[in-house]
């Protein structure tokens, strides 16, 4: 296991002078029996796979089969172009980034999940907007899913990456503390810093509940990814600027555990509550099981 806890995770990089995505890579490699290139390269064809969501999503039609959801996408991105974008050029193009590889998911095209399907858009919307955006090279991207790999292989062992178990908070909140702690490595932050974006970012995503209309893993899952790739840009700022989680993050991955098994079983994926069980939520499930759109 590669840490216990995220503050032993930044220690052994402190220790050894590596960053959260060296450690991961060396860790992957000594528990797999496969070289460190080879396990590079399959990350970097992860990478691949994101690039190719983005440009689906945002070049191809994306209406799912349920016909409840696709192309807000490239809505988003005309009123960006448009120079309407009330987030700016930056955090806008992120969100929309994000909503594409999550409409990709629904229309049932080929995503990496990061953690989760669920959670798919948040991670490639935080990278690749920034790599556009700072002229990074695809080598540094890919350490960066290593980071976020050790940041999300913490959490999962400590608390939950899957709606079922923890509510959405457990889906897109882990995805944007990873998307978060791996930024500010990306941008040159150090691992204190970085588990401090992770902490920040949760610490806004607690209690968030899962509630899939229909069953389905479009409303409200792809607007959340949207908003989860904006968040995770700001806590990536917050930790640079000096700000700290006043609670520890891995106390804070604890209150996620927490939260997550007292949460009500309707609350987490079930499609029983929340949004889910609204008049039109359930309108829309008994429209589906007639149309025999539903799964």
């Amino acid at each position: 296991m590669i840490a216990n806890s995220l503050k032993d995770l930044a220690d052994r990089c402190k220790r050894n002078g590596l960053t959260l995505g060296q450690l991961m890579l060396q860790d992957q490699s000594s528990e797999s029996g496969h070289s460190e290139q080879e396990e590079f390269a399959k990350m970097a064809d992860y990478y691949g796979i994101m690039k190719e969501s983005v440009k689906k999503g945002l070049t191809e039609n994306t209406t799912s089969r349920s016909g409840l959801t696709g192309l807000d996408a490239q809505r988003v991105m005309t009123w960006r172009a448009e120079g309407h974008a009330s987030l700016g050029n930056e955090a806008s193009l992120a969100m929309a980034y994000a909503l594409a590889v999550s409409e990709v998911n629904a229309s049932m095209g080929r995503i990496v999940a990061t953690p989760t399907a669920g959670s798919c858009g948040i991670i490639p919307g935080v990278f690749i907007s920034c790599q556009e955006r700072f002229g990074w090279e695809d080598e540094h991207m890919v350490y960066g899913l290593f980071s976020a790999g050790a940041i999300g292989y913490v959490i999962a062992n400590n608390s939950f990456v899957s709606g079922a178990e923890g509510g959405c908070q457990a889906e897109v909140g882990s995805a944007v503390g990873m998307a978060a702690g791996s930024l500010v490595e990306l941008r040159g932050g150090t691992p204190d810093q970085a588990i401090h974006a992770v902490g920040l970012a949760l610490m806004n995503s607690l209690g968030l509940i899962c509630d899939p209309v229909g069953g389905l893993v479009e409303i409200p899952c792809i607007v959340r990814n949207g908003f989860g790739a904006v968040q995770a840009l700001a806590a990536a700022d917050m930790a640079m600027a000096g700000m700290r989680s006043a609670i520890p993050t891995d106390e804070v991955i604890q209150v996620m555990f927490e939260v997550g098994s007292s949460m009500p079983e309707a609350h987490r994926e079930t499609a029983k509550g929340g949004l889910a069980a609204t008049p039109t939520g359930r309108v829309i499930l008994k429209n589906l099981y007639a149309k025999g759109k539903r799964p």
